[in-house]
């Protein structure tokens, strides 16, 4: 497939191999857009971030800077937290953000939702004046995450040079990994209708607590199964199954049903000012450290990670 128009948004892939070849991709494309006048953020793992900082000298007071280790824990708190964040409230303007949400260290559970979002990044921006270039280390991601970067972006950046994907197809990246999710060993399960909503919040938050969470992130439990049975309740069919286990340092919540989730970008835009509802998956993924989701003609499955502090 290729690529279409690249403006007004533009979304490009940096291959870089070394700090040399990432300072050479990054620092101009920062220092050309504080030149022009133009907001720049920089949401990229600790390590570059500090590295850029450094690069940066002076001009790094200018820059709006993130470590995505943590704003980008969960990919699907990208968009609509970050991204979204500052490109909303630049809107008169052309707006430049670096985003690396895929580093090496990412597990294989994160990197489908990594992917995903790199590839609705395409359809949230279309038509907005804004420029996301996102880094890519050569040297140490798998082979199978670039070659998933060229079906994303539809500019590619490598060597030095520039050129149009001629393998763009972010749709195509949505749908392949909108894949079945891997059942645990083991779980707790508890089947929830209407009249039950109370007694489903209190079970996940009760085998959480045994499963060693506390704190605020028992609170934050709470609010997702809270929010993810209600929308099985309202939408999925009157009914569902929440499911809880361990899972190495995180405690997982999923909630099954036998609605269809039919618009991939749901809970990843930021609500309207005058927008009464729709805001509980956006809820869901600020909360947890992961979402995981399969929808499909039998149904909708939605899997969200806690990590255990």
């Amino acid at each position: 497939m290729t690529a279409p128009a690249l403006e007004p948004f533009v979304h490009p892939a940096l291959f870089y191999q070394g700090e040399k070849e990432y300072l050479h991709g990054t620092v101009p494309f920062i220092r050309d857009g504080l030149k022009a006048g133009e907001p720049v953020a920089v949401a990229v793992p600790g390590p570059n971030l500090a590295l850029l900082e450094t690069a940066l000298g002076e001009d790094a007071a200018h820059v709006k800077f993130l470590d995505m280790t943590d704003a980008g824990r969960n990919p699907g708190r990208i968009i609509p937290k970050v991204l979204r964040a500052f490109a909303d409230a630049h809107r008169q303007t052309h707006v430049r953000i670096i985003g690396e949400p895929i580093w090496a260290g990412r597990s294989s559970v994160e990197y489908p939702a990594c992917a995903q979002h790199e590839a609705l990044i395409n359809p949230a921006f279309q038509g907005r004046n804004v420029t996301i270039l996102c880094p890519y280390d050569a040297d140490r991601l798998d082979e199978h995450v670039l070659t998933d970067a060229y079906a994303t972006h539809p500019l590619v950046i490598s060597g030095g040079k520039e050129r149009l994907s001629t393998a763009y197809a972010p749709e195509h990246v949505v749908a392949r990994y909108n894949q079945p999710l891997e059942q645990p060993a083991a779980a707790d399960e508890l089947s929830f209708h209407a009249d039950q909503l109370p007694n489903a919040r209190h079970f996940a938050v009760g085998h959480a607590a045994r499963l060693g969470l506390s704190g605020i992130r028992l609170e934050d439990v709470a609010l997702i199964v809270a929010e993810l049975t209600t929308n099985s309740v309202v939408h999925g069919g009157g009914s569902g199954t929440l499911r809880v286990w361990a899972e190495d340092s995180q405690v997982v919540c999923e909630v099954r049903d036998h609605g269809q989730l039919n618009d991939p970008l749901a809970g990843r835009r930021p609500p309207a000012r005058d927008q009464l509802g729709g805001r509980g998956l956006l809820l869901v993924h600020s909360l947890a450290d992961l979402v995981r989701i399969h929808t499909g003609p039998d149904g909708t499955a939605i899997r969200c990670y806690v990590t255990r502090y």
